[in-house]
Protein backbone atom coordinates (compact mmCIF):
# COMPACT_ATOMS: atom_id res chain seq x y z
CA UNK A 1 0.00 0.00 0.00
CA UNK A 2 1.47 3.32 -1.10
CA UNK A 3 2.29 5.91 1.45
CA UNK A 4 -0.52 8.46 1.83
CA UNK A 5 1.90 11.40 2.28
CA UNK A 6 3.78 10.48 -0.88
CA UNK A 7 0.58 10.20 -2.93
CA UNK A 8 -0.68 13.51 -1.59
CA UNK A 9 2.62 15.15 -2.44
CA UNK A 10 2.55 13.79 -6.02
CA UNK A 11 -1.02 14.99 -6.53
CA UNK A 12 -0.21 18.47 -5.24
CA UNK A 13 2.82 18.64 -7.59
CA UNK A 14 0.69 17.54 -10.56
CA UNK A 15 -1.98 20.18 -9.87
CA UNK A 16 0.67 22.87 -9.30
CA UNK A 17 2.39 22.01 -12.62
CA UNK A 18 -0.96 22.19 -14.41
CA UNK A 19 -1.70 25.66 -13.03
CA UNK A 20 1.83 26.89 -13.69
CA UNK A 21 1.60 25.59 -17.27
CA UNK A 22 -1.53 27.71 -17.86
CA UNK A 23 0.14 30.80 -16.39
CA UNK A 24 3.27 30.20 -18.47
CA UNK A 25 1.23 29.93 -21.66
CA UNK A 26 -0.25 33.38 -21.00
CA UNK A 27 3.21 34.79 -20.19
CA UNK A 28 4.70 33.29 -23.35
CA UNK A 29 1.99 34.95 -25.44
CA UNK A 30 2.66 38.33 -23.84
CA UNK A 31 6.45 37.92 -24.22
CA UNK A 32 5.99 37.09 -27.90
CA UNK A 33 3.80 40.16 -28.36
CA UNK A 34 6.35 42.35 -26.56
CA UNK A 35 9.21 41.01 -28.67
CA UNK A 36 7.37 41.73 -31.90
CA UNK A 37 6.56 45.26 -30.64
CA UNK A 38 10.23 45.78 -29.75
CA UNK A 39 11.31 44.58 -33.19
CA UNK A 40 8.84 46.99 -34.81
CA UNK A 41 10.13 49.85 -32.66
CA UNK A 42 13.73 49.00 -33.54
CA UNK A 43 12.89 49.04 -37.24
CA UNK A 44 11.12 52.38 -36.81
CA UNK A 45 14.08 53.88 -34.91
CA UNK A 46 16.48 52.65 -37.58
CA UNK A 47 14.33 54.14 -40.34
CA UNK A 48 14.02 57.45 -38.50
CA UNK A 49 17.79 57.52 -37.93
CA UNK A 50 18.33 57.04 -41.65
CA UNK A 51 15.88 59.83 -42.44
CA UNK A 52 17.58 62.10 -39.89
CA UNK A 53 21.03 61.49 -41.36
CA UNK A 54 19.80 62.17 -44.88
CA UNK A 55 18.05 65.35 -43.70
CA UNK A 56 21.23 66.49 -41.93
CA UNK A 57 23.25 65.85 -45.07
CA UNK A 58 20.74 67.85 -47.08
CA UNK A 59 20.95 70.72 -44.61
CA UNK A 60 24.75 70.63 -44.57
CA UNK A 61 24.84 70.76 -48.35
CA UNK A 62 22.24 73.53 -48.38
CA UNK A 63 23.96 75.57 -45.63
CA UNK A 64 26.54 77.20 -47.94
CA UNK A 65 23.68 78.18 -50.22
CA UNK A 66 21.94 79.84 -47.27
CA UNK A 67 25.08 81.84 -46.49
CA UNK A 68 25.39 82.80 -50.15
CA UNK A 69 21.74 83.91 -50.20
CA UNK A 70 22.33 86.13 -47.18
CA UNK A 71 25.39 87.55 -48.92
CA UNK A 72 23.40 88.10 -52.10
CA UNK A 73 20.91 90.21 -50.17
CA UNK A 74 23.68 92.53 -48.97
CA UNK A 75 25.12 95.01 -51.41
CA UNK A 76 28.89 95.19 -51.79
CA UNK A 77 31.56 92.54 -51.66
CA UNK A 78 30.86 88.90 -50.96
CA UNK A 79 31.91 87.87 -47.47
CA UNK A 80 34.40 85.03 -47.33
CA UNK A 81 36.75 83.35 -44.88
CA UNK A 82 40.41 84.30 -44.95
CA UNK A 83 42.96 82.67 -42.65
CA UNK A 84 45.40 85.59 -42.84
CA UNK A 85 42.68 88.11 -41.93
CA UNK A 86 41.66 85.92 -38.98
CA UNK A 87 45.22 85.82 -37.67
CA UNK A 88 45.64 89.56 -38.19
CA UNK A 89 42.36 90.27 -36.39
CA UNK A 90 43.39 88.06 -33.46
CA UNK A 91 46.70 89.89 -33.18
CA UNK A 92 44.96 93.28 -33.49
CA UNK A 93 42.64 92.31 -30.64
CA UNK A 94 45.68 91.25 -28.58
CA UNK A 95 44.38 87.75 -27.96
CA UNK A 96 45.97 84.35 -27.74
CA UNK A 97 44.62 81.52 -29.84
CA UNK A 98 42.92 80.05 -26.77
CA UNK A 99 41.15 83.35 -26.05
CA UNK A 100 40.08 83.78 -29.66
CA UNK A 101 38.84 80.19 -29.68
CA UNK A 102 36.68 80.98 -26.64
CA UNK A 103 35.27 83.94 -28.54
CA UNK A 104 34.19 81.58 -31.32
CA UNK A 105 33.14 78.79 -28.96
CA UNK A 106 35.56 76.28 -30.48
CA UNK A 107 38.74 74.50 -29.40
CA UNK A 108 42.10 76.18 -29.75
CA UNK A 109 43.17 73.34 -32.07
CA UNK A 110 40.31 74.18 -34.43
CA UNK A 111 41.34 77.86 -34.41
CA UNK A 112 44.94 76.88 -35.13
CA UNK A 113 43.75 74.81 -38.12
CA UNK A 114 41.66 77.76 -39.35
CA UNK A 115 44.58 80.19 -39.05
CA UNK A 116 47.04 77.82 -40.72
CA UNK A 117 44.63 77.36 -43.64
CA UNK A 118 44.39 73.60 -43.15
CA UNK A 119 40.64 73.79 -42.59
CA UNK A 120 37.94 76.32 -43.36
CA UNK A 121 35.08 76.82 -40.91
CA UNK A 122 31.80 75.06 -41.44
CA UNK A 123 28.90 77.11 -42.73
CA UNK A 124 27.37 77.10 -39.25
CA UNK A 125 30.54 78.73 -37.86
CA UNK A 126 30.90 81.36 -40.58
CA UNK A 127 28.35 83.66 -38.93
CA UNK A 128 30.39 83.60 -35.70
CA UNK A 129 33.50 84.33 -37.75
CA UNK A 130 31.88 87.29 -39.51
CA UNK A 131 30.49 88.60 -36.21
CA UNK A 132 33.92 88.38 -34.56
CA UNK A 133 35.60 90.05 -37.51
CA UNK A 134 33.29 93.03 -37.12
CA UNK A 135 33.89 93.35 -33.34
CA UNK A 136 36.08 95.93 -31.73
CA UNK A 137 38.64 95.15 -29.05
CA UNK A 138 36.45 96.12 -26.06
CA UNK A 139 33.42 94.28 -27.37
CA UNK A 140 35.42 91.11 -28.04
CA UNK A 141 36.96 91.13 -24.56
CA UNK A 142 33.52 91.64 -23.00
CA UNK A 143 32.24 88.58 -24.86
CA UNK A 144 35.19 86.50 -23.68
CA UNK A 145 34.77 87.65 -20.08
CA UNK A 146 31.05 86.80 -20.24
CA UNK A 147 31.91 83.25 -21.34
Amino acid sequence: MPNLAQTLKQEISRIARKEVREDLAALRKSVTAHRSEIALLKRTVKELGTQLRSAQKAVMHAAPAVVEQKDAERPGRKRSFNADRLKAKRQALGMSQAQMARLFGISSLSLWKWESGQVTPRASMLERYFAAMSMGKREAWKVIEAN
